[in-house]
């Protein structure tokens, strides 16, 4: 079991089930391969608010991560609630012993209901300490205008040229996601260095399910753990979104 390619969740608990590690488990597994877990928060939600959130101490995160490398072949890791700049400083510093394996992160600042899930002071350390070294960001719309200081874009002109300048800032690949959007296509849009802008297209369905960002930007990790490229992850972790939503009733 060891040696089977894992993905790394470093991410919180969702005692609904809706979204955070229980999402991840269950994408990662859909496209066979194993996990291993680091813990960063543990909240007490249902599918429509989020009632107490318990940041794990920074030094225990970290510790997770380094018997997670320990103890599995990690070939990526998928990054999803932090909470707190220290809970930030401490990832980074442990993915910095381990350069090689791609990391994708997904920046979740507030929950479906809107609450915060990131404190405001830990937005720059997000961006100055985790995002240059990840693979790949994975932004909404609202993320998207929190990390560069913006207003929320009216259209997907506007979103590339945030995820542009974020891209700019950062020398890290975005995926700048529609799904918030208003029109009647989903558009996400991957912007990578040195290389012209990939889309991806599909039906807007207007389904209500909470933890799409967690599935998409785990099914990217897994994809890329499995050898796809990055454009290809993407791809297939999109139409496996799109998948999952069009069964909902």
């Amino acid at each position: 079991m060891a040696m089977t390619p894992h993905v790394l969740i470093v991410a919180g608990s969702d005692s609904s089930g809706g979204a955070g590690i229980a999402r991840d488990i269950e994408t990662v597994s859909a496209f066979g391969l194993r996990t291993c877990l680091a813990v960063t928060v543990v909240t007490v939600q249902t599918h429509a608010a989020v009632e107490h959130i318990e940041q794990m101490p920074p030094q225990l995160v970290a510790a997770q991560m380094r018997a997670a490398f320990a103890a599995n072949a990690v070939a990526a890791v998928k990054i999803g609630m932090l909470g707190t700049a220290s809970a930030i400083q401490a990832v980074g510093s442990v993915l910095a012993g381990h350069r090689q394996v791609p990391v994708i992160l997904d920046p979740v600042l507030a929950s479906t209901s809107g609450r915060l899930l990131l404190e405001e002071d830990a937005v720059d350390a997000l961006r100055r300490d985790l995002m240059p070294i990840c693979r790949l960001v994975t932004p909404n719309l609202m993320e998207l205008a929190a990390l560069t200081g913006s207003v929320l874009a009216a259209d997907d002109e506007c979103a590339c040229r945030q995820g542009e300048e974020l891209l700019k800032a950062l020398e890290t690949a975005v995926l700048v996601k529609g799904g918030h959007g208003r029109a009647s296509r989903s558009v996400d849009v991957l912007l990578q260095p040195n290389r012209p802008p990939a889309r991806f297209e599909a039906p807007r369905l207007h389904r209500g399910m909470r933890g799409t960002g967690c599935m998409l930007s785990s099914a990217i990790a897994a994809s890329v753990a499995l050898g796809t490229s990055l454009q290809d992850s993407v791809g297939k972790a999109k139409q496996f979104v799109f998948d999952i939503l069009a069964q909902v009733q």
